[in-house]
């Protein structure tokens, strides 16, 4: 039996306990909603002030230069490196995951179609998140060269496809429902053996584990800012691109910060010699700079310290869901094994979307995703196992008294 004590116990020998102090967190809430909008840390409020009343306010557009925010994107981008086994000159922040993924699948398709023309399969997994399959369709629709998508159930699933004419492979590193975390090293040899290209979704990765793309020989990554490295809503994406691709070919939504000579008014396009090519327009200074106050706090963690406590974070709240509540009909549908687990736990439920605004109205943060499910983000720098336990309680007191039936918790918002 795990004990409340135990876990007050874990909890003082915790190495990463500090980290909670770097957040901005509401009294009496636990919050397990991270892999979806991480926390605010707390000097975000102060940058955003210096941003507004000095920068903007007093320097005005001198900030271009005197507050570099020219070189914000790509700067940005050598720290984020960092965390995801990258180089500097590598990675560029800028626009939206859904925007760098159109941007990277044109890429590698136009690389693709010069050294294998006859190859007309891009291969995403069923289960991916969905604006990834949406941008595929798109993205075929508008070219018109007789490219076509094909979902796949999973990695049992990619040696069937990969005997076909497959071009590129987008995957979820980290599946947004299940957390179903996949073997990025072995998986790229699969599909590099092939003569696929490979585009990684980092979104429920970055920040939650250990990550190699250049150790992995990936091809190009992108992911979110806001999930785990706790940037701000809808903050600006991630986007990579291994070094023996960059300069093969320019991304299609060339705009003007993507130039080489961006302030030669030029009037064809010539595109930049470095990440930066992958930029578009003028991008969005004030969120983009606020990134840098979740990143500041990663880079002076330990990421395997991070991934080893949210290990035991993870099977702290799965050992407790069986302990206190293995009467109430869930359904783990996340990997038990740690090579397959990334950071959140997963639970299919009949009555899931009722269960979950129970607990958010006790103080327990969840989220729903269709269908039937449940979803625990856990994040390791500002989530404790005494939180566990105690959100594991409230999920127990919920379904003995049958809150989750109240009428309030049948009406559903327009964003779940």
């Amino acid at each position: 039996m795990i004990t409340h004590e135990q876990c007050l116990y874990w909890d003082r020998e915790d190495e990463l306990k500090k980290f909670k102090d770097e957040f901005a967190l509401p009294e009496n809430v636990i919050y397990l909603d991270g892999n979806s909008l991480g926390a605010r840390p707390k000097k975000s409020l102060e940058v955003a002030q210096h941003i507004i009343a000095k920068e903007w306010g007093e320097d005005l557009i001198n900030s271009w230069n005197k507050a570099d925010w020219w070189g914000l994107p790509t700067r940005l981008g050598d720290k984020v490196a960092q965390l995801i086994g990258a180089e500097k000159g590598e990675v560029v922040i800028s626009d939206s995951t859904t925007l760098n993924l159109f941007k990277v699948l044109s890429a590698a398709v136009k690389i693709q179609a010069e050294k294998f023309p006859e190859r007309k399969i891009i291969v995403a997994e069923k289960d991916a998140f969905p604006t990834d399959i949406y941008i595929i369709e798109g993205f075929i629709d508008l070219i018109h060269q007789g490219y076509q998508v094909e979902l796949i159930d999973g990695t049992d699933d990619l040696s069937r496809v990969l005997a076909k004419d497959v071009a590129v492979v987008v995957l979820s590193h980290v599946n947004y429902r299940t957390g179903y975390f996949y073997d990025m090293e072995s998986i790229n040899q699969q599909i590099h053996a092939k003569d696929a290209l490979i585009i990684w979704d980092l979104c429920h990765s970055v920040g939650a584990v250990p990550l190699g793309l250049n150790q992995s020989n990936s091809d190009f990554a992108i992911g979110c800012t806001y999930k785990y490295l706790n940037g701000g809503p809808g903050s600006p994406a991630l986007l990579w691109v291994n070094r023996k691709h960059r300069d093969q070919f320019w991304q299609p939504l060339s705009g003007w910060w993507s130039h080489k000579k961006p302030f030669d008014m030029a009037q064809h396009y010539e595109p930049a010699n470095s990440i930066r090519r992958y930029l578009c327009g003028t991008q969005p200074i004030i969120s983009m700079s606020l990134i840098e106050c979740g990143v500041d706090i990663f880079l002076q963690a330990d990421m395997q310290q991070i991934r080893e406590k949210s290990l035991k974070l993870t099977d702290l709240f799965i050992q407790l869901v069986q302990q206190e509540c293995a009467q109430f009909g869930f359904e783990l549908i996340t990997p038990l094994n740690h090579k397959y687990r990334g950071s959140h736990v997963s639970y299919r439920h009949e009555f899931g979307y009722e269960i979950i605004q129970a607990l958010i109205a006790r103080g327990v943060i969840g989220d729903y995703r269709e269908p039937e499910v449940l979803r625990f983000g856990i994040t390791p720098l500002y989530l404790g196992f005494e939180d566990i336990w105690n959100a594991v309680q409230q999920l127990k007191q919920i379904m003995l008294n049958s809150e989750w039936k109240n009428e309030r918790y049948l009406v559903r918002s327009e964003v779940t």
